[in-house]
């Protein structure tokens, strides 16, 4: 079992009934659990079919030198990048309206 974590952004109101289901939702588009592996994914997978036009990123205890890892799904200016085996985020420029 571990602890993970989803935020949402922009996801149909199904999406976000259906999250609710598995995990508690701490503020709106924040949901907190603690899972195994398949369950994790199984929830991930979810999201992942039913995101629509918003985004997600999902954290969760690993046992590395982070102590975390992380995914992120849909389109969203922060990007997961690996440096030295340390995943970080880079920031894409905003697009001038």
């Amino acid at each position: 079992m571990g602890f993970m974590m989803i935020v949402v952004e922009n996801v149909p109101p199904s999406l976000r009934g259906r999250l609710s289901l598995w995990l508690v939702e701490l503020r709106a588009g924040v949901y907190a659990g603690n899972y195994s592996v398949k369950v994790r994914d199984m929830i991930w997978d979810q999201v992942v079919s039913n995101i629509g036009k918003g985004n997600a990123v999902m954290a969760w205890h690993t046992p590395n030198d982070a102590g975390y890892d992380f995914m992120t799904f849909g389109a969203n200016r922060r990007i997961p990048r690996e440096m030295d085996g340390i995943k970080l985020i880079s920031y894409l420029p905003e697009m001038k309206k």
